[in-house]
């Protein structure tokens, strides 16, 4: 099944704009999905998005400045964060999911994911 493998992290001011990457293995993943951790705390889901692209969820605190997409012919899963904000600021992992569940309350819970990355890093300053 392999590992994900994530990119673009970097140092931003408050407000700024990143762009993760994350590819893939191919496997029959049904979610993709990206993960926060802040410093201390436990890791939370941000966004996740189906294979073929219909479903996509969305953490509360995200909506409306982060963006997830896909490139299926790239295996590669996106995450454009815009106005970012200092709590945003962590290590951002991507994982898969192989079983359909169709609600934010599991496509965003990590437990229920695999294939982990090994994250990369995302700094705010104000």
């Amino acid at each position: 099944q392999g590992q994900s493998v994530e990119s673009g992290g970097g140092s931003v001011q408050a407000g700024g704009s990143l762009r993760l990457s994350c590819e893939v293995s191919r496997y029959d993943w049904k979610y993709t999905g990206w993960f926060h951790q802040a410093p201390g705390k436990q890791r939370e889901g941000v966004a996740s998005i189906s294979t073929n692209g219909e479903e996509i969820y969305y953490a509360d605190s995200v909506k409306g400045r982060f963006t997830i997409s896909r490139d299926n012919t790239k295996d590669t899963v996106y995450l454009q964060m815009n106005s970012l904000k200092s709590e945003d600021a962590g290590v951002y992992y991507c994982a898969a999911r192989g079983g359909y569940c169709h609600s934010s309350w599991c496509a965003l819970d990590p437990q229920t994911y695999g294939n982990w990355g090994q994250g990369t890093q995302v700094t705010v300053s104000s």
